[in-house]
């Protein structure tokens, strides 16, 4: 029987995704003590440092030792991150044609043009 005063589990990833917000909130380097405070809701601090533990795995984080406590920075932006994300999907993958053709023939029209001129930005500019 479950407790009506626990609160419902968070879906995957999204203790990862308030984390990084937070980070991001931050002027700079931020502690874990920083991060469970702005994120308040009773987050224990042991968890705080499991998810920055794991967000350090997966390189969305650095962290810099300050005294005998860590200070968490973002590794990059959202785009970033979600870039990474595409690119650990594709690397998975032994296809790798198969998978960007699926992907490109599943973009809408906007997206296919912003593709086709981030591509030709990309080749133009080594060759001057």
């Amino acid at each position: 029987m479950t407790d009506p005063r626990q609160r419902p589990r968070r879906g995957q990833g999204e203790l990862e995704a308030l984390v990084l917000s937070a980070l991001r909130e931050a002027d700079g380097p931020a502690t874990a003590g920083w991060v469970q405070e702005r994120l308040g809701g009773g987050l224990a601090y042991t968890t705080v440092i499991t998810i920055l533990t794991r967000l350090l795995g997966k390189g969305a984080v650095t962290r810099e030792r300050v005294g005998r406590s860590f200070a968490w920075t973002p590794a990059s932006d959202q785009a970033g991150l979600a870039a990474r994300k595409m690119r650990k999907v594709l690397d998975a993958e032994s296809d790798r044609e198969a998978v960007l053709a699926s992907f490109v023939t599943g973009l809408g029209p906007d997206d296919e043009r912003l593709l086709r001129d981030l591509l030709e930005q990309e080749h133009g500019d080594g060759e001057d």
